[in-house]
């Protein structure tokens, strides 16, 4: 079964997305703060069932950003950070150059229909 990891500090968005994933049948894992999900993914190994197939992160997040995970991610385990999703209330169209919304190719803009995260999840994870 693929492998979820969901991160954001709301538990009624971590729980409503980790309900549709498992209903994709999904194995879901979850984070509430941007460093323990930077642990989780250091620790992870890609060649083993610690894979982690893809990362929803929310952009705002605690102790350390959704953007501040992402780069740790480009630095230190880019396949990872090609797996992963920012998740946002902001204004995607109006990103300062050179920030993670500007550079990163998956955003999934708040709120969302749950058609656009599944055809975002098949681009994705089939990249």
């Amino acid at each position: 079964m693929p492998r979820v990891l969901i991160v954001d500090d709301e538990p009624g968005i971590r729980f409503a997305l980790k309900r549709w994933f498992e209903r994709q049948h999904w194995t879901v894992s979850e984070a509430g703060d941007g460093q323990t999900a930077i642990t989780q993914l250091l620790a992870s190994d890609d060649a083993s069932e610690s894979r982690v197939d893809l990362v929803i992160c929310d952009l705002h997040l605690p102790l350390v950003s959704g953007e501040e995970l992402l780069r740790t991610l480009m630095d230190r385990r880019p396949a990872v950070a090609a797996r992963l999703i920012l998740s946002t209330g902001d204004a995607v169209t109006d990103a300062a150059p050179g920030t993670a919304l500007a550079i990163h190719p998956h955003v999934l803009q708040k709120p969302f229909e749950l058609s656009t995260l599944k055809s975002l999840v098949a681009t994705v994870v089939s990249a």
